[in-house]
């Protein structure tokens, strides 16, 4: 297959995941019902199966966007492309009740190129920021009990491009990313008061919904020091400043769900919405073609962010991660040697606060990365269980199963042909 036909199928599938990224619907889970909702995971291939680490990882076989300091690690005649999906199994319990849905969707694309030697690369794509997904029902049982709907669907995508410089050959990498932010969340609820208080009452449908565009920037370093001469260790910190969000804001009450017989109507341009300021920082150890080991630790000061003009919807999120991957034999025909098995754990405490308080997640994922013939690209997958433990036992509890397959396509495309 020519280049230019490779180039037009690798565009053709860029197309079809940036449409199917904005429809996606990656919840159920009524914890989104709160905030932005439920804050998507920013790894990739290895670093999503080694318990979503990223910060220090450095590889020229995978992109990773978290560190856009990592892009300089490819070698000057390499293309790389990455695309991911996703499916959930969950399970939702409130001690009385229990729910299981499945959802999944296309998640991530991103392609990678050098630009300059081994010195100079960039990296570009489409990746989710958060989802919100929920459907349920709840009874009011207060003067007069009637059953409420509540409903939510929509999420924040990111589109970027960012550069990575090597400053020091082989030692010290800076880089950048520069993305645009845009999406919707809404927000939906029926009052049946018809069929409970009175035939002759109507029923109230309110709708929020919040319509973001925003740019976004994120800063990345990575030191590597050399232990041996197939042994090194990396330093990787990640820094994404604060932001106020362009939105515009919709507040409707109506006595229809087509929203033409207006109770109030509420529309607002650039409220109080914030991004946090996020550092990130993580450690990883690499023996060439044998083992990796990845820590990651992340901090987002939530609590000094604004939503709907309030500040004190959200808690300050700490996520603790660690992983690693394994290959028996890199240079063996044994197929099952040369694939790279990859485990991790993570922790975190929720952004969001219901009433004052939140849940804990924690996470545990086995994984793989399948070498295709030319032993460049990889077919990765993995599998990881997550359980939402809430702080008091009047929230719902949650957990899920997710399992990712992503295609990582590594090819040299920028060498010369000699002809003799």
């Amino acid at each position: 297959m020519s280049k230019s036909s490779r180039t037009g199928i690798i565009l053709g599938m860029l197309i079809g995941i940036q449409v199917a990224l904005v429809a996606q619907n990656n919840t159920n889970s009524p914890y989104t019902r709160y905030g932005y909702g439920m804050l998507a995971d920013r790894s990739f291939g290895a670093g999503r199966s080694m318990g979503g680490t990223g910060y220090g990882l450095r590889s020229s076989r995978q992109i990773n966007p978290m560190n856009p300091a990592s892009y300089s690690s490819m070698d000057s005649l390499t293309f790389l492309f990455d695309a991911g999906a996703s499916m959930y199994f969950s399970r939702y319990n409130d001690g009385t009740n229990r729910q299981k849905n499945i959802n999944g969707n296309l998640e991530y694309f991103a392609l990678q190129f050098p630009l300059w030697k081994n010195r100079i690369a960039m990296s570009a794509g489409i990746l989710p920021y958060s989802h919100v997904g929920y459907d349920f029902i709840t009874v009011n049982e207060s003067a007069v009990t009637y059953p409420e709907h509540f409903s939510g669907t929509g999420g924040l995508n990111e589109v970027y491009a960012g550069l990575s410089l090597e400053i020091w050959k082989k030692r010290l990498s800076v880089g950048a990313n520069i993305a645009y932010l845009f999406g919707n969340i809404d927000h939906r609820s029926v009052t049946s008061l018809s069929s409970s208080v009175s035939t002759t009452a109507s029923d109230i449908y309110t709708m929020k919904q919040v319509d973001v565009h925003n740019m976004k920037y994120d800063f990345g370093l990575q030191y590597t020091h050399p232990v041996s001469k197939v042994e090194r260790v990396t330093l990787g910190v990640a820094y994404s400043p604060k932001m106020r969000l362009k939105t515009t804001s919709y507040d409707l009450v109506s006595f229809n769900s087509t929203f033409t017989q207006m109770i109030t109507a509420d529309t607002a341009w650039n409220r109080g919405f914030d991004l946090p300021h996020s550092l990130g920082a993580g450690l990883s150890y690499v023996k060439d073609n044998k083992l990796m080991l990845a820590a990651d630790v992340t901090c987002q000061f939530w609590s000094q962010a604004k939503f709907f003009d309030r500040t004190d919807d959200f808690n300050d999120r700490i996520k603790v991660a660690a992983g690693g991957e394994y290959i028996p034999d890199n240079f063996t025909r044994l197929y099952l040697n040369r694939v790279r098995y990859r485990a991790g754990v993570h922790y975190s405490n929720s952004y969001m606060k219901f009433k004052g308080s939140g849940y804990n997640e924690y996470g545990a994922c086995l994984g793989a990365g399948f070498p295709m013939l030319d032993n460049r690209s990889f077919i990765n997958a993995s599998i990881e269980y997550v359980r939402v433990v809430p702080e008091t036992k009047a929230l719902i509890s949650e957990q899920y199963f997710r399992i990712t397959v992503s295609y990582t396509f590594n090819e040299r495309w920028f060498a010369k042909l000699k002809l003799e």
